[in-house]
């Protein structure tokens, strides 16, 4: 009877990660066979569990949504992997939710088996108290953001860009995405008549929100594709072309894809191709390669060469005099 009852929180278990699954793909999890599956999911539906069966090429079993529904069941690894989320305190992109993840905590730790107890507790680690990460936005706000999302209504809100230009805005918002610490929400800019990618903690949402919309087809790879280009964009605005003074085994290692490439020279030197935000930046990354180099495009980086190495003697001059 245990093992029985093992076995069909397992099952239960399988039917909630994904849609639908075939008699043969719960049999191979479960190491059973199909004829236990078929008793196992009556089992289920004894219990008030609503599973949905189809027959024929294609047919398989699906949880199916019903107010009988009992609570939600995890397994072990589940458990675990909320607790040490919670616990983790790895909330840094999100703020005023802290006290709500401890008390999320606290009762799940009430109703944990005494084995993954003491596992979650062999597990305890320490977080360093630091401040919400500058683009840290408000619990209430991420809401907010997806229940318009959700419900498709119009969204009207005050945006501050990057210069610090502010303009009021009016989209139609269809999904949030995070990329690190940053919010973001992929939008149809009924301004611009395009699409756009709003940083969350730049914007302030106004209320009421508009009329609801028709959804229009995201762009091609989806909105999180769309945002990783966008700021992939935005960290290579800016590009140079110099020449070390070093042979390009030794200069290929610190040159990462993503923001350069490195092709061979004449007399033991190398070509690198080099993307910024700025030119600033880049003249901050030659450093970095402590070689002598000239530079090739544009003329305005020497400029900022010069003034990072005129910046540099004057605090080398500071540090003598003190």
């Amino acid at each position: 009877m245990k093992e029985t009852s093992a076995r069909l929180l397992r099952l239960l278990s399988l039917l909630q990660t994904r849609r639908d699954w075939s008699g043969a793909e719960l049999a191979d999890r479960l190491t059973i066979t199909p004829r236990t599956v078929r008793r196992d999911v009556d089992r289920l539906r004894d219990l008030g569990y609503p599973v949905d069966a189809t027959v024929g090429v294609g047919g398989g079993y699906r949880l199916g949504a019903g107010a009988e529904m009992p609570p939600l069941q995890l397994d072990d690894e589940e458990v675990l992997a909320v607790a040490l989320s919670l616990q983790s305190g790895a909330t840094g992109s999100v703020v005023g939710i802290g006290e709500a993840s401890m008390r999320a905590l606290a009762k799940l730790r009430q109703i944990m088996p005494s084995r993954l107890r003491h596992r979650l507790e062999s597990l305890q680690i320490d977080v360093v108290s630091t401040p919400p990460a500058a683009s840290a936005v408000d619990a209430g706000v991420l809401t907010a953001i997806a229940s318009v999302c959700h419900n498709h209504e119009r969204l009207r809100f005050d945006y501050t860009a990057h210069g610090g230009a502010t303009s009021r805005r009016e989209v139609e918002p269809y999904r949030l995405v995070r990329s690190g610490l940053r919010w973001y929400l992929v939008a149809w800019d009924l301004g611009r008549d395009d699409w756009r990618s709003f940083r969350v903690d730049r914007l302030e949402p106004k209320i009421p929100t508009g009329p609801r919309f028709t959804p229009r087809e995201l762009p091609a790879g989806g909105a999180a594709e769309y945002v990783s280009a966008g700021v992939t964009r935005a960290y290579t605005s800016t590009r140079a072309t110099v020449l070390l003074h070093a042979p390009i085994e030794e200069v290929a290692p610190m040159v990462g894809e993503q923001w350069g490439s490195v092709e061979p020279s004449d007399e033991g030197r190398c070509v690198v191709a080099l993307s910024g935000t700025s030119l600033r930046s880049i003249a901050h990354w030659l450093r970095a390669f402590d070689v002598d180099f000239t530079i090739v495009s544009p003329p305005e980086l020497r400029a900022e060469c010069r003034a990072i190495a005129d910046e540099q003697r004057v605090v080398v001059q500071r540090y003598l005099e003190a």
